[in-house]
């Protein structure tokens, strides 16, 4: 198990579409701790494996220690509520900017298990937003592109801002 290092926004790696793994072996389990540890040291709720430069459609999400480790292979939406909700967001990729983004309140998700298996299931709460936030990452669109052009635009010149103070510190 290993920190990786986070691919860093703008960075293009973020806006392409991750591939379907279609093996399972020691090295999927391998990225999916690598993964973990990484997002734990970032620190944040969910990963992707784009978001360390390799893209393959695996998510890791701990909503909290107590409710444990959760990992999606090949994770699609399946369907989406109607009711949405507001959620505040941000991205490892993107460290200290976050906005509300609205989302449905619940979703169905398919995926599979590290061993391979299909699992289909209901989300609710924190984690639908989570799955939704990371499986859009998956699909190639960064978190602020679900956020109206002038908050985006917001919270790019106030990443860019931050970035350069630290690259000055």
């Amino acid at each position: 198990m290993a920190i990786r290092p986070l691919v860093r926004f703008p960075d293009p790696i973020l806006n392409r579409e991750a591939q379907t793994v279609d093996r399972f072996d020691d090295a999927l389990q391998a990225l999916a701790d690598d993964l973990l540890d990484t997002m734990r040291a970032a620190p944040g709720i969910g990963i992707t494996a784009p978001h360390i430069g390799i893209l393959q459609r695996l998510t890791v999400i701990e909503l909290t220690r107590e409710s444990g480790v959760r990992v999606f292979v090949n994770p699609e939406i399946v369907s989406r509520s109607p009711h949405m909700v507001r959620h505040t967001e941000g991205s490892v990729s993107m460290p200290g900017i976050s906005e509300d983004v609205e989302r449905p309140a619940t979703v169905r998700v398919r995926y599979q298990t590290l061993d391979g298996n299909a699992v289909e299931e209901d989300a609710d709460g924190l984690m639908a937003i989570c799955l939704q936030h990371e499986i859009d990452q998956l699909d190639g669109i960064f978190w602020t592109q679900r956020l109206s052009r002038l908050k985006r635009e917001r919270a790019v010149k106030k990443f860019e801002k931050a970035t350069r103070e630290t690259a000055r510190s």
